[in-house]
Formats: structure tokens, C-alpha cells, sequence
């Protein structure tokens, strides 16, 4: 048997309970990662004490659920250990609401409790047969209990469900995404007749909290290596997809034109595959994942020539409202959205001035600069280029960087808001932002006009405008700022079928 490293604060907890003449097992997901040589991301322990006695021997406690678990406060300096918990042995009948057992009944049996997890792999407890606190790599005896044979299934690398699969979907309907939640994470496959039970049970998922089903989508997305891609291919094979992001079903089979080798989907899920590959963050593997997920509703005509009109504003207003449905933050959709929507720009050496890049700057915002190019990185490899990276890329890149410095959004003009009411002695209003507006777009075309006294005598020029004449002259110096470069990147994109 292996000798397992287990944390001080664990033993020190078990200790405490086999010394007050309880059971107590390592259980779980812990269990299961020791086995394949993982650090464990959190550590639980079942014991046949109850909830009282836990709290009892460990005043430092909380008790705030119906379902036998204790957090115990250790004050350890390891996230993961600064609160460790403890679940009596429990049985469980029917689930209503598809999540939360309706009744839980406390047992004397670790077999018992085993049963009712999910997975062959989780259903694992691990008991230290002697236990030595001092010394972290002492020859403590370690005895595995495995009645559903998990050990076996982690050998083949199987996710299999414990007992009837089709009653432990029904029980806890999240487990359908979990199943292909942890094949992704682990590399494992779904054993047969488990897989056969998620199609024939996949709409229960509909019946899940979007958080819950966020949650796993999550870490499905943020697997590494190919299991990203591999998630995202079982979804759909089990059915599952249609009750996470139904919009990306809509992409299979859609081809593309002639500078497309894939359908829309296996484009989408390539993309999101380099994404992984490079370890992105998880906004950028959305992004990657959903640039072009508006496609298949704005397709026009067919083969070579098929075109995408504005599929990448329409994908903004899709990405929007689905991160929306799944509960994702309001921060976190605008920036996905944002990847979406202006993850199309055109440039090419020598065409595009200093000016059409502070246009850009301006449009996407300097903080989005990184993350746009990282999607369109992947976007190219999705696409199946040989580089992710080319020359013209790396050259925006350094255009970018030359011009960083310079004026791009209003609040980066010498001359502020205040102090331009002050000079020309009107209140704060729309006027004001009206004439901050053209500042800006002179200033974007000659950063060195960007000083105050040019600023001023060009302030006190559109003053003697009417509202509704300067109002048009700043509404026509927006319109300049979602061009990159007047005149070129509209033609450029109706060169290529795209929009």
C-alpha cells in the first residue's frame, strides 16, 4: 500500500475522533486524486460521529446546513486547509428538486455513505490506521475502501456511475455535467452504459441552477490540454450542450467560404483548443470559443463565396445574452462580449497610418489590446494557418506599442472637462462633451496638438457653434473612432466575405 502525504491539520482532526472512539475516513475527491498522484484541492473526512459531537470536540466550528456537515476551522496558513469538513455517515431518500436529497439519515456504515456519491471514482474513503502527527512521513498504515470498485475504473481511466446510473441522475441532476465535467479534467472516457444514461436523462439539466450549471461549464472550459476541446465535443454527443449553450449547436454543419477549411462548429472548438493549449484565462477561451458563434445566423449564399455580414455584432448581442443566462458577472460579460465583438479587424503593413492604429486603440480599448490579439490568435489556428502570429500581427503589435503613449480616450487631453468650463465660462452639460469629443479626434490625428494652448484656441473656434452644429461635428468625430483606418478596412472585409 502506498504511504499517502497527508496534511497535519487532517490527521490532527482524525485523531481527535478515533480517540474519542469514533470512525473517521479521508473521503472522496481527495481520495481519488492522491491515487493518481494530484495535489487535492480540498480535503474531507466522514465520520459516524454526529454533527453535535463534531462540534463538541471542535468548539471552532460551523453548522449552517441540514445534511450532517461541520466546517472545521484550523487555522492553517493553506487555503485549502483553513477550513476542513466533516459529514456523518449518511443515507439519502428521493430528490425532488433534482439536487437536495427531500430526506438524509444519518448511519453507522462508511459502505453506506459511499453509495449514495456519484461517481466510482469519488465513491473512495481512505483510513489511517495508525496515526502520527509529529512526523508528516512517518509509516502510518493506510487501508482503502473501495466497495464500487474505483480503483479500477481510475486504472482504466472510466467515469462510471455508482450503482443504476439512470437513479443517480435522477437524484442530482448536475451530475450529468459533472460526469463530462471530470472526463474532461482527469482525460478519462464515460463508461457505456453511464453515457447511455446522460442522453436518455440530459433535459433534466434544464432543471439546474444556472450557477451550478455555469460552475461546471467553468471548469470544463479551464481543463487542461485537450480536455477543453474534448468537453465541449461530449456535451454535444451526450445531448447535453442544447441545456449550456444552445447557440453553439448552430454552428454544426454550417460551412464556411474559401477561407475556411471547417464548419463553424469544429472552427469554434479548434479556436478554443489553442486557447487551452496556451493556458489562457478563461475570458480569452470564451472568446476564443464564441467569436464567431453569430455565423451560422447571418450566413448568405453557400460554398466558396458564402458570406457573414456582420456576424461579429451579432455574436456580441448572442455571447451577451447567453453569459447573461449562465449568471456570469456583469464585468465579466462586458468583456467577453467586447472580445466578440471586435475580435474582426483588418491591418496590413504600410496601409494602416499611426492615426488608424489610435482609432483602433480608441475603439477597443488599451486594456482589451492583449486579449483581442490572443483571440485572434486563436481565431487564425481555429481557421487552420500554420501560425498563429504572423509578421503583420507582430507589426500591429509594435505599431500599438509606438503609439501607447499617445491621446486616445478624453480623460489623456491636456486640457480636462473643468477646466474647459472655466475658459469658456459655460456649465457642465452635453456641450461639453460635445467639444471633448472633436479635441480628441484632432489630437488623434496629431498627437502634438494635444498641448493647451492648441487646445484652447481650437475650444473657443467650435464654442461659437450652435448646439445642433456642434453636436453633428462630434457625432461625425465618433463616427471616425469604429474606423480603423477610413476607406480601407470596409473594402479589405468585403474583400474577404466578411463584414
Amino acid at each position: 500500500m502506498k504511504n499517502f502525504e497527508i496534511p497535519k491539520e487532517v490527521r490532527e482532526i482524525i485523531s481527535a475522533l478515533i480517540k474519542s472512539g469514533f470512525q473517521a475516513y479521508i473521503v472522496g475527491g481527495c481520495v481519488r486524486d492522491l491515487l493518481l498522484n494530484r495535489e487535492p484541492k480540498d480535503w474531507d473526512i466522514a465520520t459516524d460521529a454526529r454533527p453535535e459531537e463534531i462540534q463538541k470536540l471542535f468548539p471552532e466550528s460551523v453548522y449552517e446546513n441540514e445534511f450532517g456537515t461541520v466546517g472545521v476551522k484550523t487555522h492553517s496558513e493553506d487555503p485549502k486547509l483553513i477550513v476542513v469538513e466533516i459529514t456523518t455517515f449518511r443515507k439519502e431518500e428521493k430528490y425532488s428538486d433534482l439536487r437536495h436529497p427531500d430526506k438524509i439519515e444519518f448511519t453507522k456504515s462508511i459502505e453506506e455513505d459511499l453509495a449514495r456519491r456519484d461517481f466510482t471514482i469519488n465513491a473512495l474513503a481512505l483510513e489511517i490506521q495508525s496515526v502520527k502527527i509529529k512526523n508528516q512521513n512517518d509509516n502510518s498504515k493506510f487501508k482503502i475502501i473501495d466497495p464500487f470498485h474505483g480503483e479500477k475504473d481510475l486504472e482504466y481511466k472510466l467515469i462510471r456511475a455508482v450503482g443504476n446510473p439512470n437513479k443517480r441522475f435522477s437524484e442530482d441532476a448536475l451530475r450529468l455535467i459533472r460526469a463530462v465535467r471530470f472526463a474532461s479534467e482527469l482525460g478519462f472516457e464515460i463508461e457505456k452504459e453511464t453515457a447511455e444514461a446522460i442522453k436518455k436523462s440530459a433535459s433534466l439539466l434544464d432543471k439546474i441552477a444556472k450557477e451550478r450549471v455555469r460552475d461546471e461549464l467553468v471548469k470544463i472550459i479551464m481543463s487542461p490540454g485537450k480536455g477543453a476541446y474534448n468537453g465541449m465535443v461530449q456535451l454535444e454527443e451526450l445531448g447535453l450542450l442544447e441545456y449550456v449553450i444552445s447557440e453553439l449547436r448552430e454552428g454544426a454543419g454550417v460551412t464556411q467560404n474559401k477561407h475556411h477549411i471547417y464548419t463553424v462548429w469544429e472552427h469554434n472548438l479548434l479556436a478554443l483548443d489553442y486557447a487551452a493549449h496556451k493556458n489562457y484565462l478563461l475570458e480569452i477561451r470564451l472568446g476564443a470559443l464564441l467569436h464567431d458563434v453569430g455565423k451560422p445566423r447571418t450566413k448568405a449564399g453557400d460554398g466558396p463565396d458564402s458570406t457573414f455580414y456582420n456576424h461579429e455584432v451579432v455574436g456580441a448581442k448572442m455571447t451577451k445574452i447567453l453569459l447573461e443566462r449562465l449568471k456570469f458577472s456583469t464585468k465579466f460579460v462586458r468583456h467577453v462580449t467586447h472580445l466578440v465583438r471586435y475580435h474582426l479587424f483588418y491591418y496590413n503593413v504600410g496601409e494602416v497610418t499611426e492615426a488608424g492604429i489610435r482609432r483602433f486603440v480608441r475603439r477597443v480599448g488599451e486594456e482589451n489590446v492583449e486579449d483581442l490579439l490572443k483571440v485572434r490568435e486563436a481565431d487564425r489556428i481555429g481557421s487552420g494557418v500554420p501560425k498563429a502570429f504572423p509578421y503583420k500581427l507582430r507589426h500591429l503589435k509594435f505599431m500599438i506599442e509606438k503609439v501607447r503613449r499617445d491621446p486616445t480616450a478624453p480623460k489623456m487631453l491636456v486640457l480636462k472637462g473643468d477646466e474647459l468650463m472655466k475658459i469658456l465660462g459655460i456649465a457642465s452639460g452635453p456641450r461639453v462633451g460635445w467639444i471633448l469629443g472633436v479635441l480628441l479626434e484632432d489630437v488623434l490625428d496629431e498627437p502634438s496638438k494635444n498641448n493647451k494652448a492648441a487646445l484652447e484656441t481650437r475650444a473657443k473656434e467650435v464654442d461659437k457653434l450652435r448646439d445642433e452644429e456642434l453636436k453633428a461635428l462630434s457625432d461625425k468625430a465618433k463616427k471616425r473612432k469604429e474606423e480603423f483606418e477610413t476607406g480601407i478596412e470596409s473594402e479589405i472585409k468585403k474583400k474577404y466575405f466578411v463584414r
